[in-house]
């Protein structure tokens, strides 16, 4: 299966935008640890920006971007969200307003815990009619993205938005399941042939799992190890080195087996 990338976005410790990360994701500037700060998401009204949480604010931002770099409208491209946590934080304030005496739940909390909160958002922000899928898979959920994503590309002949996106979760919740930084990535995803169109992904499904993760680098299993989303890095390195003649095959994890991509 073979698609191409046409936009990426990556936002998480150090990775401030991929202007700032891909020179970073190469080895030609080092990292260097800091809070992630994206920009607000430019679909949501001061309103609704307040109201939306962390988890939704990153994932419309970093598809935002990845669309503004392919240069297609918003509304336009179908959608895949993949998360594996959610919106823990919205979560743990209803659990925490259900065990206090007399704790209300604000309907607003309410319809910002779904698992497709962000999806939905986005299709409602830019008046999108196009699909939108939200996905989550535990810690395989960039992979699983990855291959609906670019499946989806493929059988449709379309663009295909892949937003991969965790933050660490609060309270009892965020002690079983531990992420402790914040990171997300996007993908516009394009058929061969695209105009405009950058590296080109040779994706394979293989049977049974790899190895730790290899991205190798202090960067890659520092983050691959603190956020479920992270996965994506050996990808998005193999991405921005495109084109300096660095060549390998990338093995992201996809239960119950793994993709294999090739980067060319």
């Amino acid at each position: 299966m073979r698609v191409a990338v046409r936009g990426v976005s990556v936002w998480g410790p150090g990775l401030s935008g991929w202007a700032q990360a891909a020179p970073v994701l190469r080895g030609e500037a080092p990292w260097v640890a800091a809070p992630v700060q994206p920009p607000p998401p430019a679909s949501l009204p001061a309103n609704e920006r307040r109201r939306a949480g962390a988890v939704t604010r990153l994932a419309l931002a970093l598809a935002e971007d990845a669309c503004t770099q392919a240069g297609f409208a918003p509304a336009e491209v179908r959608g895949v969200f993949a998360s594996s946590n959610g919106d823990g934080a919205v979560l743990d304030d209803i659990l925490r307003a259900l065990t206090t005496p007399g704790g209300d739940v604000s309907p607003t909390r309410f319809h910002n815990s779904v698992h497709n909160t962000a999806a939905g958002y986005w299709t409602i922000g830019h008046a999108s009619l196009a699909p939108a899928v939200a996905l989550g898979c535990f810690d395989w959920s960039f992979g699983q993205g990855l291959l609906k994503a670019a499946a989806e590309c493929v059988v449709e002949d379309a663009p295909v938005l892949l937003v991969a996106y965790d933050l660490p979760i609060p309270g009892p919740i965020g002690t079983a399941r531990v992420t402790r930084d914040a990171f997300g990535c996007a993908l516009m995803l394009v058929p061969c042939g695209t105009p405009g169109a950058g590296a080109m992904l040779d994706l394979s499904y293989k049977t049974g799992p790899i190895g730790p993760a290899e991205a190798g680098e202090q960067l890659g299993s520092i983050l691959i190890d603190n956020n479920p989303a992270a996965s994506s890095l050996p990808l998005m390195a193999a991405i921005a080195r495109h084109g300096t003649g660095a060549r390998s095959p990338v093995r992201i994890p996809c239960l119950p087996g793994h993709l294999t991509i090739e980067v060319t």
